[in-house]
């Protein structure tokens, strides 16, 4: 590990990495590699998730695609110095904001979305002239195996590398205090990992997760709101940090709305889920028994609820008669079980929500501006839609990122560029003007700037 890093930043301290030409090579080098490996790639996602080539498409390679071309697309415009306004206290002189790399950077990517969550800041990385370490999840072998070959076989490692390995391997790679970490996890993990970052001040950035609620008003298409929202909460299994965690439906609408997901669950997934050979899988066994737990203490089962262990598949599953205090609404779900809780006065779910910790989406399926407008400002939430799920984070204009418990910091498009990059403030002084009220000895200087100021 010490070797590793040592080598980064040696090879980081010679500037190569810092020209747009160097940096425009390798993420066109990114997007060949991955271009060029494309069956590998589905068939390693297959392995680990079970996941189809369209799922992984959509949700892996294609997100991927759009970020590097996004990225190829602006990058020279980012990189340029950005220069600001200048108040009449400083005349005579130019102010700036260069945008420089920070160094040697750690990315710790998760098991759910094993090659997007780990290239997608990489590409942040990059384009803001970084050198990086990758540190993918021990939990998806296969493509974990194949990124580290991958990386091997189109970089230097010296300037991007992969190291494989469990929590022990993070902890190593952080007590060699590199100059930025980028994490995506658990808000438990989270923690531990801010934690340690806090031994170097080493500035980070942490997505992680939390309960995202989602809300069916009266005037919502309901046929739409099943069907979108059953998209998002079942793609890869539930396994999203930003899937739906439960959804409140107005009570007027909630006998139509149950009617259209079950549709809409049947129309995606097949009327038997478990013999779908393009239905994700459970991680493992651990997180499969622990939602099977949730289950059984949590609320009633109106659709699903079948296992298959061998296949470590749990069916799409609706929850009726569910509270707060049962066990599946004290966690983050992260599993094809959705929750319906049902109200009849929205200002009442805000106030739940707000009484709960913040999280990283939020949902609302409804017509009235007024009830989107009250939504927005009355909870504080990382991002979201109006009248969909989880289309957000594809848009490389919008920032992706949690606030409170959900995380901290943000990435995609410009804003990956400016996570992994420092804004260094430089003043340009004249040497033609020189100000005398600023010295201590200027008998009219603290009558001038007082009102200057002022």
């Amino acid at each position: 590990m010490k070797s590793v890093v040592s080598n980064q930043r040696e090879f980081f301290n010679t500037n190569i990495t810092k020209s747009f030409s160097f940096r425009k090579k390798q993420l066109l080098a990114l997007k060949s590699m991955l271009q060029s490996n494309e069956k590998e790639i589905y068939d390693a996602l297959m392995k680990d998730l079970n996941k189809s080539k369209q799922e992984a498409f959509t949700t892996e390679l294609g997100i991927l695609y759009a970020e590097i071309n996004h990225t190829l697309k602006h990058l020279k415009s980012w990189m340029e110095n950005k220069q600001v306004s200048t108040p009449l206290t400083h005349t005579g002189t130019k102010s700036f904001i260069a945008y420089e790399p920070y160094g040697v950077t750690l990315i710790i990517s998760p098991w759910n979305y094993p090659l997007q969550l780990a290239l997608a800041p990489t590409i942040g990385a990059i384009a803001a002239g970084n050198t990086v370490i990758i540190k993918p999840s021990e939990l998806t072998p296969a493509t974990s195996s194949l990124l580290a070959m991958l990386i091997r076989n189109t970089f230097d490692p010296n300037y991007i590398t992969v190291i494989e390995g469990d929590k022990y391997v993070v902890d190593k790679l952080i007590n060699e205090q590199v100059d930025y970490i980028f994490f995506t996890g658990s808000s438990h993990v989270g923690k531990i990992i801010m934690k340690k970052a806090s031994d170097y001040l080493t500035p980070l950035t942490l997505e992680l997760g939390g309960k995202s609620p989602t809300i069916v008003d009266k005037d919502a298409n309901i046929k739409l709101a099943a069907k979108r929202i059953a998209w998002g909460k079942f793609t890869n299994a539930g396994q999203t940090c930003v899937a739906p965690d439960y959804v409140y439906v107005h009570k007027k609408v909630k006998s139509a709305f149950m009617k259209a997901l079950r549709k809409a669950i049947v129309s995606l997934y097949s009327k038997h889920p478990l013999q779908n050979h393009d239905y994700a899988r459970i991680i493992n066994l651990k997180h499969l028994n622990r939602l099977e737990n949730l289950l059984e203490n949590s609320g009633k089962i109106i659709l699903g609820g079948n296992v298959d262990l061998n296949q470590l598949k749990i069916e799409p599953t609706i929850l009726d008669e569910v509270n707060w205090e049962d066990p599946i609404m004290k966690e983050e779900i992260f599993g094809p079980v959705l929750p319906i809780l049902t109200f009849t006065d929205l200002d009442e779910v805000i106030q739940i929500i707000k009484e709960k910790e913040k999280p990283l989406a939020l949902y609302y399926f409804g017509s009235s501006k007024k009830k989107k407008k009250n939504l927005l400002e009355s909870v504080s939430f990382g991002g979201g839609c109006m009248n969909d799920t989880l289309y957000h984070l594809a848009n490389p204009h919008l920032p992706f990122g949690g606030v409170g418990q959900s995380g901290m910091g943000a990435y995609h498009g410009k804003y990956s560029f400016l996570t992994f990059s420092h804004q260094k403030s430089i003043l340009k002084q004249s040497k033609k003007i020189d100000f005398p009220v600023r010295y201590p000895n200027s008998k009219i200087g603290f009558k001038l700037v007082k009102r200057l100021f002022k």
